[in-house]
């Protein structure tokens, strides 16, 4: 070796597959000790190093960069020294060959430290004094090209068992990638060794909760919800920016941002956030994951509003772009369009009703209640929702219908109460720490001399007290929302005097015909409704002759406690 190696000045070329590994594994810094010593020994001098923290499998070869530098006259490099073939390339034996031959054109020779690669060329005419581009050829080569070929397959290998594996792990419901905004990614044993789920982020799960939440209730426009969540302090993840030409070293930092309407759209049509994942690799169909969601489906479905539906059936997931096809749509009992077919029976045959809609000569649809199993009874919806409506202005509620609905909506409106404290005490440690960062920042301005840090502090400093002030005012209508108890009792209660606002005033038609359903003892038939006859609820009487007030008339809003909550608590999904 000592022989072929008789060079002054060279280049070391470092490369591993990839910032992870640069940073956790292999290192670049072991390779740089192996070739150092390499060079000691055989008195080499190493002008430049070049370290690459990206895979030598594709295309464009990260150390074709070293290559250029080489074959500049003036930079004077006679060697380029690896660690091994497979740290030069993994794109086979075309590409080790095509970036060699650039070296020894200009006369640089390339070498191993496990001395695979050999720089002496043999002619095989030497003896008669004659020599062609054909008898000239290294005797190492054959070894070399079996090696950068040995190195191809070993990549394939690898990716093929650690993508192989990934992409079953993921189909069985785990976690291989990085944790999107508002999880974690946490290793636990399962029956599948030590695998990765997710869990929910101390700071940001809460964010992402709230933005589901505030759309479901159809309170709020996205921009006000947006709005809402950049007062409870939301800030982006944090990402390090990496010098392109250098991974180790850092240049900047991205993100820390305030939500926007585009990230909060992305955020809310993603199916992880109800535990179900619907990434490439569960092709044919979305799997459930192996972690709970941080909402429900129920709630995903109810803030995407129709653009993207989650459907569980069948021990199946089917995902929904812009609400499914007509003909996949499952025809169950609870239709809003026939809301009432399960709350009252034929007076023929005490079964339950069907809806249904028949088209006229005119094109045009007419829906009606019906029996399914004889045709001798059929009710127009219009006529349907009268005797209903008719029906429900001749009812009161006794005293003792008062204090159960009282109990059941003071139970809710407190469970309600209970996790907006927890809204509070969240929002008065993020003051805290606000507060603590305003001191510190305000210290280090004494300390300060240059006007640009000065002021670049300054703005940081303006920036933190925007958002203590933002968060107190979000704490006040927070703490305004935590009515007294008896103030909530006297909204129930009249909304308990005005039973047919409850029972006609909702927009949710479902929940009118539950409500509906709460009157009586046993399912009543339509002829009973018609005639006043029906089995009701120990704490509902029937008042015959009662001049009923309109529904439109009967408005909580205006009584002096005013509380927009309590109402859609009681109207409202």
């Amino acid at each position: 070796m000592e022989n072929q190696i008789r060079i002054e000045n060279a280049v070391a070329a470092i490369r591993v597959s990839s910032i992870k590994q640069g940073l956790q594994g292999d290192s670049p810094d072991d390779q740089k000790k192996q070739i150092e010593r390499f060079a000691q020994i055989h008195n080499i001098t190493i002008k430049k190093y070049f370290v690459f923290l990206e895979s030598a499998s594709k295309e464009v070869q990260p150390l074709q960069e070293a290559v250029d530098y080489c074959k500049n006259p003036k930079n004077d490099i006679q060697l380029v020294i690896i660690k091994s073939i497979d740290r030069f390339t993994r794109g086979g034996s075309f590409f080790y060959e095509e970036l060699k031959m650039q070296l020894v054109k200009y006369k640089i020779k390339l070498v191993d430290l496990y001395g695979i690669i050999g720089n002496q060329q043999v002619n095989t005419l030497d003896h008669l004094g004659i020599e062609f581009d054909w008898s000239v050829y290294f005797p190492t080569k054959k070894a070399e090209i079996l090696e950068a070929e040995r190195a191809k397959d070993e990549i394939r290998d690898i990716l093929t068992r650690m993508i192989g594996a990934e992409i079953r792990y993921v189909r069985m419901g785990y976690r291989v990638r990085p944790a999107p905004y508002g999880y974690m990614n946490e290793k636990v044993e399962t029956p599948h060794g030590k695998r990765v789920i997710l869990k929910p982020h101390p700071e940001e799960a809460q964010y992402i909760i709230k933005m589901f939440e505030l759309r479901a209730r159809k309170t709020l426009t996205d921009r006000e919800i947006v709005e809402e969540v950049n007062k409870l302090g939301y800030k982006s993840r944090e990402h390090f920016i990496r010098d392109p030409r250098d991974k180790l070293e850092i240049i900047g930092k991205r993100g820390g941002n305030k939500l926007t309407l585009k990230a909060f759209w992305a955020y809310i049509v993603k199916p992880i956030y109800a535990g179900i994942n619907d990434e490439k690799w569960t092709d044919p169909e979305p799997v459930k994951t192996k972690f709970p969601g941080l909402i429900s489906v129920e709630l995903f479905n109810a803030a995407n509003r129709g653009k993207v539906v989650l459907s569980e059936k069948d021990g199946g997931i089917t995902i929904y772009k812009n609400k499914p096809e007509a003909w996949r749509t499952v025809k169950r009992l609870k239709n809003p369009n026939y809301p009432y077919k399960r709350y009252v029976l034929c007076p023929e045959c005490n079964s339950s009703l069907y809806g249904s809609a028949s088209r006229g000569k005119s094109g045009r649809y007419f829906p009606v209640y019906h029996c399914d199993r004889h045709a001798r009874f059929s009710v127009s919806v219009n006529e349907f929702n009268l005797t209903i409506e008719s029906f429900v202005k001749s009812i009161r509620i006794t005293e003792e219908g008062v204090k159960k609905f009282k109990e059941v909506v003071l139970k809710q409106w407190g469970e309600r109460m209970e996790n907006g404290q927890k809204e509070v005490e969240n929002i008065d440690q993020k003051i805290q720490k606000l507060e603590m960062e305003k001191t510190l920042l305000g210290n280090k301005i004494a300390m300060l001399v240059s006007e640009d840090a000065v002021r670049i502090i300054e703005d940081k400093l303006r920036e933190v007290v925007v958002q203590i002030k933002d968060l107190e005012e979000t704490k006040t209508k927070q703490v305004d929302k935590n009515t007294n108890m008896d103030m909530v009792a006297e909204v129930v209660g009249y909304f308990l005097e005005h039973l047919e606002f409850l029972l006609l005033g909702s927009p949710n038609l479902l929940k009118r015909a539950a409500y509906f359903g709460l009157l009586f003892t046993q399912t009543p038939t339509y002829q009973e409704l018609v005639s006043r006859t029906p089995k009701l609820a120990p704490y509902i009487k029937l008042i015959n002759g009662l001049s009923s007030t309109s529904v439109r008339d009967c408005d909580p809003t205006r009584i002096r406690t005013e509380d927009q909550e309590l109402k859609r608590l009681l109207l409202y999904r």
